[in-house]
């Protein structure tokens, strides 16, 4: 049997009973580590509080390992139960539905054991799910690749008059593109991008493509950390939002489509005010 198991967003303690029960009774335990990460990330500490909890050794599965050995995780689920852990729910990310599709195909049972996501979790400033367009994903530009397909999504998704959920680009583990033309990989330090540099990007597609989907007034709700206990959300103009120390990782974006009475009232908690003497005081939760 090949259990994947969602781990919820905040630390160890998100782990539903049913997924619980379930790792502790596999004799392999792998925990994905590239499409998301708990709130505190791959370290040593972090992980020997899951294995503490959960009674069983883990091993971080990043994304060589998954897509480089998967057959063999796959090979050990035929003949034992395996768990595969995931942050937040095992179908937040496409790369999961890939190994259930090859498991099912090798004639691998699978059982899932779902969890909140940041997919619903945004919930949580206001604007109503069901009232949300088409998910994008940001990926960090570089100086010869900066990718605009986002773009015409988002402007659907604003001439719909619906909101948009933007995926932050995280970077665990991966080759530098001078050592991959050299031959030997060489890993670059993890890179998480911010809501500001997320809103930087976007601006910059804007004026390039010149399609008036947003600019530097258009509403938005930066979110860090979220989930957790010490998340952080914040509601404003994207230029505002710019200004916003989000903190530690993770973080994502929505921009704010047309809204409701009543999600306006529930995103009023979370705007930005000014304090007294000019400062910006930054609703939180």
């Amino acid at each position: 049997m090949l259990y994947i198991i969602g781990l919820g967003l905040g630390d160890e303690k998100d782990i539903t009973l049913r997924g619980l029960e379930a790792v502790r009774k596999c004799e392999k335990v792998y925990m994905e580590a590239y499409t998301s990460l708990l709130s505190f990330g791959l370290s040593t500490d972090g992980i020997s509080t899951l294995e503490d909890l959960y009674g069983k050794p883990i091993t971080v599965a990043d994304r060589e390992m998954v897509e480089e050995k998967a057959d063999e995780i796959l090979s050990t689920a035929r003949t034992s139960d395996v768990a595969f852990l995931v942050v937040g729910d095992p179908f937040g990310a496409t790369t999961h539905t890939d190994l259930v599709v090859r498991a099912k195909a090798l004639g691998i049972e699978v059982k899932v054991v779902h969890n909140a996501s940041v997919m619903n979790a945004i919930g949580i400033c206001g604007l109503q799910l069901y009232r949300y367009g088409e998910t994008v994903s940001i990926p960090f530009f570089t100086d010869t690749w900066r990718p605009d397909s986002f773009y015409q999504k988002i402007q659907k998704n604003v001439e719909l008059g619906l909101h948009t959920l933007c995926l932050l680009d995280i970077r665990v583990k991966e080759p530098s593109w001078e050592s991959l033309s050299r031959g030997k990989k060489k890993y670059e330090p993890p890179r998480y991008m911010t809501v500001n540099t997320a809103i930087e990007q976007l601006l910059e597609v804007e004026e390039k493509l010149g399609g008036s989907a947003y600019n530097e007034e258009s509403s938005c709700v930066g979110f860090a950390r979220i989930g957790s206990e010490d998340q952080k959300i914040v509601a404003g103009t994207m230029k505002e939002l710019l200004e916003v120390d989000f903190g530690a990782p993770l973080h994502c974006l929505v921009i704010v489509g047309n809204v409701h009475p009543v999600e306006e009232e529930m995103l009023g908690f979370y705007k930005i005010r000014r304090g007294t003497k000019g400062e910006k005081d930054n609703c939180n939760a």
